[in-house]
């Protein structure tokens, strides 16, 4: 029996369509996610031949110089625009062993099987080829979060999706598959000037709630989140969001990686050794 979605497949599609004709305008976190897998890239030494760029939204990653690109997303506007495939990144869309790296950026928090997508890009890797990802996750949004959940009182709607947290996300891939798993985490804060302009940007780079079934928010309740996210502002009338970017960094094993020490191989002794510090 297959599980429902978490998410709301044909809802996130239509989000993106709608944000792509001005994602530009909006497109600052996943920037800063780029940037960051730009500078890990540069301390990978091999070269890439085939790449992947995975729920590639306006196709802005930049391969590494003499390398083939494919790119998908969810959304037909993002994928015609970017000359790609319309995929979902947890089906099935691409034969095993087709790239040697795999890019994702900004989209893997919104996948209704995120196992399942970390083992589609785990198995269409080469040996010795190379995943990065990068999502939003932790406790991104939650001066939102706070002010959503008192506006509504007693009962409120799950209106934020569940986040990912770096630990989780490092045991994900692990029981996808990957060697050399590695999963740490960035913060961004973002001052705004009101709630609205929150929900600009999120509208903007297709990061509203995609949970199915939400009810939507009555104009009372949404009059005491605007005030609430104010009465948090700083002395320059501006309140500040969080975003936790989650970045992964895993490899599709290969008989050339270093291995971990078999147990109980040590020749060394911690007693001895903390014998010899006395």
């Amino acid at each position: 029996m297959t599980p429902p979605d978490i998410f709301d497949r044909n809802l996130r599609r239509l989000r993106r369509d709608r944000a792509a004709p001005d994602y530009a305008a909006h497109d600052f976190l996943r920037a800063a996610m780029l940037d960051g897998i730009a500078e890990r890239l540069e301390s990978v030494t091999r070269t890439f031949s085939e790449v992947l760029d995975l729920g590639c939204f306006d196709g802005s990653f930049v391969a590494p110089a003499g390398a083939r690109i494919v790119r998908s997303d969810p959304g037909a506007v993002f994928a015609n625009r970017a000359q790609g495939v319309q995929a979902d990144e947890d089906q099935p869309s691409f034969p095993d062993a087709s790239f040697d790296l795999i890019v994702a950026a900004g989209t893997l928090d919104t996948v209704s099987d995120l196992p399942g997508a970390l083992a589609l890009a785990r198995r269409a890797l080469r040996p010795d080829g190379l995943f990065m990802a990068a999502f939003t996750g932790g406790n991104s949004l939650s001066t939102l979060r706070a002010v959503l959940r008192d506006a509504e009182g007693e009962r409120p709607a799950a209106r934020i999706h569940p986040q990912v947290d770096v630990r989780s996300a490092g045991d994900l891939l692990m029981r996808a598959g990957f060697a050399l798993p590695v999963a740490d985490v960035e913060t961004l804060t973002v001052r705004y000037r009101d709630i609205w302009s929150l929900f600009r940007d999120l509208r903007g780079m297709a990061a509203t709630n995609l949970l199915p079934g939400t009810p939507p928010l009555r104009r009372d309740t949404l009059a005491r989140a605007a005030q609430a996210f104010a009465a948090r502002g700083d002395g320059d009338s501006r309140t500040g969001e969080r975003f936790d970017i989650v970045f992964l960094t895993g490899w599709a094993p290969d008989e050339s990686q270093p291995k971990p020490a078999r147990r109980g191989s040590g020749v060394a002794s911690l007693a001895e050794a903390l014998k010899r510090r006395d």
